[in-house]
């Protein structure tokens, strides 16, 4: 984990600044979120963490907040589309402006893995709700305020496991298949407003969070199929989401990058 947050080193007026920008970033009380969030207080922004484990959120708050940076947490259940829309109001009532929405927030790390008939169809509903249900009830939740501001940036985050057709994880991967769908339509739809919409593809990322089912051989086997033979971790990431959420990428939209080290070609 990240121990502090430092000013990154873009000056005042540049297109990537991110000074004053306020970012939702969901599930960011642990693993990769949380490190979009600091990387998004280092650049200036004021990360807000929508996480339904508010004790992780109010962690990550004081961790910015001690060194100088500001944030918010926020308890969020992504599922309860009234939940979403009385967080925009909160952040619209704190802030006065909600410039950036990262849809982080996802089921993966504690799946068991199980052939697709397997999937107990409780598991299966969760994850859809979760997964693609969520980012549809949070675009819908910030695109009032992103329309009146006539700027915005919206960041799916989907999976390389849609390019590698990874087994067992069925529930999952449909489920980021989706996210891919949801860019490409959202991107049509809002791209008169300045609002961008994009998805983030990142392969298996290593975090604190423990991955059931996932051990030091499994990942031996992911990273001999990269280009570039290494664990894959946050900071592999958090660059081009800052770049995504900066002006500098105002005319990029609907598109799916990977970040996988290769292991996908597209």
């Amino acid at each position: 984990m990240s121990n502090a947050v430092q000013r990154a080193a873009v000056p005042a007026g540049d297109p990537r600044d991110l000074t004053g920008r306020v970012a939702i970033i969901t599930g960011a009380g642990q693993g990769i979120g949380r490190e979009y969030a600091l990387a998004f207080a280092a650049a200036g922004a004021v990360p807000v963490i929508a996480e339904i484990n508010f004790e992780n959120a109010k962690k990550v708050e004081r961790t910015i907040t001690e060194t100088g940076g500001r944030a918010l947490a926020v308890q969020l259940d992504v599922t309860d589309p009234a939940a979403c829309t009385k967080m925009v109001e909160t952040v619209s009532r704190a802030f006065g402006r909600v410039d950036v929405l990262i849809n982080n927030a996802a089921v993966f790390s504690t799946l068991k893995k199980a052939p697709f008939d397997e999937i107990p169809l409780a598991d299966w509903d969760h994850v859809l709700r979760v997964n693609v249900n969520g980012p549809y009830y949070c675009v819908r939740a910030v695109a009032p305020a992103m329309r009146a501001a006539q700027w915005g940036r919206i960041i799916n985050i989907a999976t390389s496991s849609i390019g590698t057709g990874t087994p067992n994880y069925l529930h999952y991967v449909t489920s980021k298949s989706a996210l891919l769908g949801m860019t490409n339509s959202l991107a049509r739809e809002l791209g008169k407003f300045n609002i961008t919409v994009n998805t983030i593809v990142p392969g298996s990322t290593m975090t604190e969070v423990p991955r059931e089912g996932f051990d030091a051989q499994s990942l031996a086997h992911v990273v001999a199929r990269q280009c570039i033979p290494r664990a894959e971790t946050p900071q592999d990431i958090v660059g081009l989401a800052l770049f995504l959420a900066s002006p500098s990428a105002g005319f990029v939209t609907g598109q799916a990058i990977a970040v996988n080290g290769g292991i996908t070609h597209s």
